[in-house]
């Protein structure tokens, strides 16, 4: 137990940083879809939907090749030949994607705003920049410092973000004669969060600077291409589970079953804003895979690895699940982070969103095969899989039933991607996971959140009532679960005083 304690006490660490940075970031959706027409957070949507494209092309899968090499390599060495790989592929790329900022703002439906690419090529920069440091960080065992950085950093975004938005146009307003007058644009309201979200990534480039003492800018050839050979096929993996996470709005907004450019950005916008509903599950997520991919490397070498795996996973699981119900339970409430109610129509994709969020969470975990046994390439071609299921359903679906569409394909290629890591990891690397119980907790906390909404749209319940029979479901569920997992539970210190 003692490796999943570490493992607890990182992720809690890493799941505090990315949840209370999520969860701040997250305090900007009202704000923008306040700020923004619908359209405009449609287009804001479009030019993020491609830069995590961008981000898996500047890294080349070097974050991960990094954990693996630093195992049977000296640190420093990793350091320098990913930091010098980095800093030249960067300085190519980013020349590049400058160059092409005008016909790729033409494809995002986009032509009159190039800068918006050249903007978007500065944060990929940046990102790129921030690799090696961060995963020092995550190496070293040092989530605190981790916290820090990255929580600075999305508080330095908020501020720029509202400074230019509101606060710089309502002292123009008592100071129409300030010089400064002429360089605002009232119309440019995306320029301004992709110029805040540069400012961010600079200013953490600037708090990493200590992780970057040391470094010598030293390319060892064997090491690189060791590195380079187990990576490059997460560029594939990277690329289609892009595809599979954001593409869709860049498709529906080519597709969408109306008449113009506006209104297929509003679209988007619908469907980007009610997306951020599942952002629970995909914090708890994120947080888990921070802490766990050091932790999955570190543990390979014991005996009892297959059976941790397998116990991590339940009570991964069982935490996704409580997630599901706590959104599913209280959308009434959670709905109101979107502040224009014309947007509300799109709420109906959010259980299909947080159940794909489920299937993604535990194919995450199932990764594991792939990275220890050096088969990468598996990961490539099962993300190929979901992107193709991906494009096949959006592609035929879009045009007939807009943004719903882009929630079940989100569905059918989460599942699907799960579904066959599960059946070809247990060929190469067999775990003992509990199958059956998991998917009984799954089954369970869909049927209660449909049970909900059924209940509450056949009965007129009062709100008091309504956080009453909620509250009740998520304690019947963790109910269900201490009795199922009573002499697991019995194991961990802390509860063992309770059993």
């Amino acid at each position: 137990m003692s490796g999943i304690k570490k493992l607890a006490g990182q992720t809690m660490w890493y799941g505090v940083s990315t949840m209370a940075g999520r969860l701040i970031n997250y305090l900007l959706t009202p704000y923008l879809t306040y700020q923004f027409t619908t359209a405009q957070y449609g287009e804001m949507s479009m030019v993020y939907a491609v830069i995590p494209f961008m981000n898996v092309l500047f890294s080349y899968g070097m974050e991960t090749a990094y954990f693996r090499f630093t195992k049977d390599h000296p640190r420093q060495e990793v350091n320098n030949t990913a930091a010098t790989s980095l800093l030249l592929t960067t300085l190519v790329l980013t020349g590049i994607l400058i160059l092409l900022a005008g016909p790729l703002a033409t494809l995002l439906q986009l032509p009159e705003h190039p800068e918006y690419l050249w903007l978007a090529a500065g944060i990929i920069a940046t990102d790129a920049l921030c690799i090696v440091p961060f995963a020092q960080l995550r190496q070293e065992g040092r989530p605190i410092r981790f916290a820090f950085i990255k929580i600075g950093g999305i508080l330095t975004n908020i501020f720029f973000v509202i400074f230019f938005l509101s606060m710089w146009p309502a002292w123009l307003s008592s100071h129409p004669e300030h010089f400064s007058a002429g360089w605002y644009d009232a119309k440019a309201a995306v320029m301004y969060v992709l110029l805040a979200n540069l400012i961010q990534n600079s200013i953490v480039l600037f708090l990493l600077r200590k992780q970057w003492k040391g470094f010598q800018f030293k390319l060892d050839k064997v090491l690189w291409w060791k590195m380079f050979s187990y990576g490059w096929p997460l560029i594939f993996a990277g690329l289609a589970g892009m595809v599979n996470e954001t593409f869709d709005r860049i498709m529906l907004g080519w597709w969408a079953p109306v008449n113009g450019t506006e209104a297929a950005q509003t679209e988007v916008g619908i469907y980007s804003a009610c997306y951020k509903l599942s952002i629970l599950i995909t914090l708890g997520r994120q947080a888990f895979s921070l802490g766990a991919e050091p932790f999955f490397f570190r543990l390979a070498e014991k005996e009892d690895a297959p059976k941790q795996y397998a116990r991590v996973m339940k009570f991964f699981v069982i935490t996704l699940c409580v997630m599901y119900l706590m959104v599913m339970l209280f959308l009434d409430y959670w709905k109101y982070f979107i502040q224009k109610p014309e947007m509300w129509i799109g709420l109906k994709v959010v259980p299909l969103l947080l159940l794909a969020n489920i299937f993604l969470g535990v194919y995450y975990n199932l990764s594991v095969w792939y990275k220890l046994a050096d088969k990468t390439s598996a990961g490539a071609w099962i993300t190929f899989a979901g992107a193709l299921i991906t494009l096949v359903i959006n592609y035929w679906g879009i045009p007939l039933y807009s943004y719903m569409a882009c929630a079940w394909a989100t569905l059918a290629c989460y599942g699907s991607m799960m579904i066959i890591s599960y059946y070809w990891g247990q060929k190469v690397y067999p775990i003992p996971y509990q199958v059956m119980r998991l998917l009984g907790y799954v089954l369970l906390v869909v049927l209660i959140g449909q049970s909900f909404e059924w209940l509450i749209s056949g009965m007129e319940l009062s709100n008091l009532m309504r956080l009453v029979v909620s509250t009740t479901l998520i304690i019947l569920f963790l109910g269900v679960v201490i009795l199922a997992e009573k002499e697991e539970l019995k194991k961990i210190p802390l509860m063992k005083q309770w059993f």
